[in-house]
């Protein structure tokens, strides 16, 4: 497997002492669709924030495409953080032009061909927006740069029911296909169609890493089903 991405030993610990997350050992190969699945505070987040280098492990090492995150993963990874983090007075085209200028990976054509398919004009500024538009907006900034590495925490959670089979097709219809997708959320259902694999976390810890179809062959249930029976309160 050629990997994208590999972590040893990955442990991260917050101030107050807490273990967010404990002995991370994984590899992600490249060309895949990845869910990181688990219920809220099992450190989906953490793990995304470690591999953008927004925060540093505490213990272990994490590598992206041969490279420890720093400087030289910047232009292979592309984020999509769980809160908006664009500033609310700037219009749709400014941003854009921000992207354009900050990333050389940073499609222009693609990104504007995205709003339009969502009917977002692009003059319009956040602040009149609804929640869930922004994170529109800030999906299609994330999905129109050419990374090797996509992370998207929640990418789903604020729009509504109907606007989210075109948000998942909008991430699988503008991403180079050798690169990865890694998606963090907890609506299984709603992303099941597109996953190829998962990894399932509790309590800072990877509990099983598998491909959708194995899990379907030898387990003869859903990934939600199984989710549903490993998280079982």
């Amino acid at each position: 497997m050629d990997t994208i991405l590999e972590c040893h030993g990955l442990t991260k610990f917050y101030g107050s002492g807490v273990c967010a997350l404990n002995q991370i050992n994984l590899n992600v190969g490249r060309g895949r669709i990845v869910g990181l699945l688990g219920p809220n505070g099992s450190g989906k987040s953490t793990f995304m924030k470690l591999a953008n280098g927004l925060l540093t492990p505490s213990l272990g090492d994490l590598s992206i495409a041969g490279f420890p995150v720093g400087p030289d993963t910047k232009e292979v990874v592309s984020y999509l953080p769980e809160r908006t983090y664009l500033n609310d007075w700037m219009k749709v085209r400014d941003l854009i032009a921000f992207f354009r200028d900050f990333y050389t990976n940073f499609n222009e054509a693609k990104a504007y061909d995205m709003l339009s398919r969502l009917n977002i004009n692009p003059n319009d500024r956040l602040k009149t927006m609804s929640k869930g538009t922004k994170e529109k907006v800030q999906l299609i900034l994330v999905m129109s740069r050419e990374a090797q590495l996509y992370l998207l925490d929640e990418p789903i959670g604020g729009v509504d029911p109907a606007a989210r089979d075109y948000i998942l097709n909008t991430i699988l219809g503008n991403y180079n296909e050798n690169a990865t997708i890694i998606i963090s959320t907890h609506l299984i259902t709603d992303i099941e169609q597109v996953l190829e694999d998962v990894i399932f976390i509790s309590r800072g810890e990877i509990i099983m890493v598998s491909s959708v179809d194995q899990i379907r062959e030898e387990k003869g249930m859903s990934v939600d089903a199984l989710f549903r029976e490993v998280f079982r309160c």
